[in-house]
């Protein structure tokens, strides 16, 4: 029996999350969970404005100017950055782009939304780890518990491979290899699966973390769980990190003036690389990046780091000063105006 929704949005949201996105486009299921998030998020904003049931609503309920206004609730008053804005109207325009190719009646109303446009914002310094701060952080973790030696495998693992968050989260025992070649296999955006090397140390860290917890390596378990037994969250891992920079400030009082989220970790591998002369295009492949301009700015930030280097430095002097000594010699000037 050919199942009923009450109206257009329920059907439209109904096939595009469910069908549209897993199936023929092949997304991950985080990408749908962020998709979802995001068109939960504006039609309880559309309900709670138009004084409405969120059931009650339908498609031309959403305007281009309900979009723009649901954008300013999403930094003004959910105090969003402008990438998270952007990612949300990614995620609206997306929905609306599948409107438009299902019921071309729609068209005008999807062109409208669609051309609500993303917002530019200025480039946003890059929150990294210096050694001897990435050396405290790792020291600060209480080995001697078994959620200690976790969160020290967890971080390692992290900074080897330079790995996105979700995708610690989503390794599995049988993506280790702990002999020789030491090396992660990763899945990456949009499925993409980049084997990762890794160093004897960090293989031994994580070969004596599986067997302490009785880890099948041919298994497709989780490696890292919370103390439930459950599969770590992006919470957990952003509290573990939160938790130990906490310790180790007080050792590294630098740690206090940065402003730490779990990509830090994935961004200071990137400028370590960088530093240890490893060029773009390896840090490129490494990091899994779709475009080799988005590792550019690592580039950006290591040249930087040297002009400011430079300007600190006392510079050499190796010749003397050439203008003054010419505008005090009349010799040399009485021969110039001669040629």
């Amino acid at each position: 029996m050919k199942t009923q929704y009450p109206n257009q949005l329920a059907r439209f949201l109904k096939n595009f999350l469910s069908d549209y996105l897993s199936g023929l486009r092949g997304m991950s299921l985080n990408t749908v969970h962020s998709y979802r998030d995001t068109l939960v998020l504006l039609l309880r904003f559309i309900a709670t404005s138009n004084n409405q049931e969120v059931v009650r609503l339908d498609l031309e309920d959403i305007t281009s100017q309900v979009v723009i206004n649901f954008l300013a609730y999403l930094e003004k008053t959910r105090h969003n950055k402008i990438s998270t804005r952007n990612i949300r109207l990614a995620a609206i325009h997306a929905f609306f782009r599948y409107v438009a190719f299902r019921e071309p009646t729609r068209l005008e109303q999807s062109q409208q939304i669609l051309a609500v446009p993303f917002k530019r914002s200025g480039s946003q310094p890059v929150d990294y780890l210096e050694f001897d701060e990435l050396q405290a952080i790792f020291n600060s973790v209480d080995r001697s518990k078994p959620d200690g030696r976790r969160d020290y495998t967890l971080l390692v693992t992290m900074f080897n491979t330079g790995a996105r968050v979700q995708e610690i989260l989503d390794l599995r025992a049988n993506d280790l290899q702990l002999t020789r070649p030491f090396q992660v296999r990763l899945l990456g955006k949009g499925r993409k699966v980049r084997i990762c090397p890794i160093w004897p140390q960090t293989s031994e860290v994580l070969h004596k973390f599986c067997s302490e917890i009785r880890l099948d390596l041919h298994s497709d378990a989780p490696v890292f769980l919370n103390h439930r037994g459950d599969p770590l969250t992006r919470y957990g891992v952003r509290y573990i990190l939160a938790k130990q920079c906490k310790r180790a400030k007080k050792v590294t009082p630098t740690l206090a003036n940065k402003h730490l989220h779990p990509h830090s970790m994935r961004h200071s591998t990137a400028i370590h690389m960088l530093k240890s002369g490893i060029d773009i295009v390896t840090i490129s492949q490494w990091l899994g990046h779709a475009s080799i301009n988005t590792t550019n700015r690592y580039a950006k930030i290591d040249l930087e780091m040297k002009r400011d280097a430079i300007a600190k430095a006392e510079p050499p002097n190796p010749y003397p000063d050439l203008t003054s000594t010419w505008k005090n010699d009349e010799s040399i000037l009485d021969w110039l105006e001669s040629l």
